[in-house]
């Protein structure tokens, strides 16, 4: 269980910082098309639709590491001021109640939406659009299986934490809205 709750953290940190490099690219790319139209009065479809594909790309590949950060939207009234048995109690019942059927559901209800793509390759509406919606919806089932196989490491961490394998229980850094100090630099200070 440890093993499996370090690999998985450890690959979507990793895919979470590659994928925040998407938000540069499609700042950069909006700023070309504005200077591209209002300057020189040139419109670019493929450009302009491979904004909505970085974004979408951001959000949904980005999804397991904000999970795993503890960006997601939560209810705080209960959460927030819970001691961290409470904490991993609500997070198990929430992962096995609400997460992880979600997650499978979309990855279930999003098959026969993805392979129909695939089968006729399907493309922009667009005539200069890019030839890559296929593509673009297989994203749903990676964002399905990121978000599901993270929310089995979370629910794994709170179940250590209850069986006393862990001695505190990982609150994400933004559970309550505010930012956490790190726990070695306050360590250092003292």
């Amino acid at each position: 269980m440890l093993a499996y709750i370090r690999f998985m953290d450890r690959l979507d940190e990793r895919i979470g910082h590659a994928i925040a490099w998407v938000a540069l690219a499609m700042v950069l790319v909006q700023f070309l098309v504005v200077v591209m139209r209002y300057v020189f009065a040139i419109g670019s479809i493929p450009l302009q639709e491979s904004i909505w594909y970085m974004h979408g790309l951001l959000f949904m590949i980005g999804a397991g590491y904000t999970l795993m950060h503890g960006g997601h939207v939560r209810v705080d009234i209960v959460y927030g001021e819970a001691s961290p048995r409470t904490k991993a109690i609500i997070d198990v019942i929430g992962t096995l109640v609400f997460l992880l059927p979600v997650a499978a559901a979309t990855l279930w209800l999003s098959w026969d939406y993805v392979i129909n793509s695939w089968k006729v390759f399907e493309g922009s509406t667009e005539v200069s659009g890019l030839p890559l919606i296929w593509a673009y919806k297989t994203v749903i089932w990676i964002f399905a299986v990121l978000v599901f196989f993270q929310g089995l490491s979370m629910l794994f961490k709170a179940i250590r934490y209850l069986r006393g394998q862990e001695p505190d229980y990982p609150v994400p850094p933004y559970v309550d809205g505010r930012q956490r100090p790190d726990p070695e630099a306050v360590r250092e200070e003292v």
